[in-house]
């Protein structure tokens, strides 16, 4: 595998399709994000990595800044923008309630969701997938955005009901303005 990541080295998704590049998805730089697991920019814990690299698929705790008024739901969307892909891979995508206030580690698990966590598809399946990226290609940035949303994701207008829409025909259907938003990067290599 260490070869295919060499060979694969200069390839990266890059930060242009992100959902943070989306022009619905614009909106002031409000929030911060952080959480007690790692800082921005730095390396994220083995925990937090995929259970076929070793590590537990644990979502990291997360906690913002106080929410704009009249923010009604808050989207995360977490994406590795360094995948060999055209576009980052969606690792984790939900949607939560504003009094929830923070995620505590595991809130973005798939079967058992933290109180006031929705979880919808991500590129991988649903809930928290943890970076497993490719032995070699050197390291992955894993952006988790948040977005602070005016009205409810659900009043969002689409051919596929939003927990079924894969994430990259679901981010360019928000059509809800963003009060404010925020992110976080976390960093792993192999």
């Amino acid at each position: 595998m260490t070869l295919l990541g060499r060979l694969l080295k200069n390839r990266r998704a890059g930060e242009t399709h992100t959902a943070w590049n989306l022009p619905n998805l614009r909106g002031p730089e409000l929030l911060t994000l952080t959480s007690q697991d790692f800082g921005d920019g730095d390396t994220m814990p083995l925990k937090h990595c995929a259970k076929q690299i070793g590590g537990d698929d644990l979502s990291p705790q997360l906690a913002w800044s106080p929410l704009p008024p009249g923010t009604a739901q808050l989207l995360l969307v977490v994406e590795d923008i360094d995948v060999p892909m055209a576009k980052p891979a969606v690792h984790c995508l939900a949607l939560i309630d504003p009094a929830a206030g923070h995620l505590e580690p595991g809130a973005l698990a798939a079967r058992q969701p933290g109180p006031g966590v929705r979880i919808l598809r991500s590129t991988i399946g649903r809930g928290y997938h943890g970076p497993a990226p490719v032995k070699g290609h050197g390291p992955h940035r894993y952006v988790f955005e948040l977005f602070a949303l005016s009205t409810p994701v659900d009043s969002t207008p689409g051919p596929t009901p939003v927990d079924r829409a894969r994430p990259r025909a679901f981010l360019p259907t928000v059509t809800a303005t963003v009060l404010g938003r925020g992110r976080l990067t976390g960093v792993y290599e192999r």
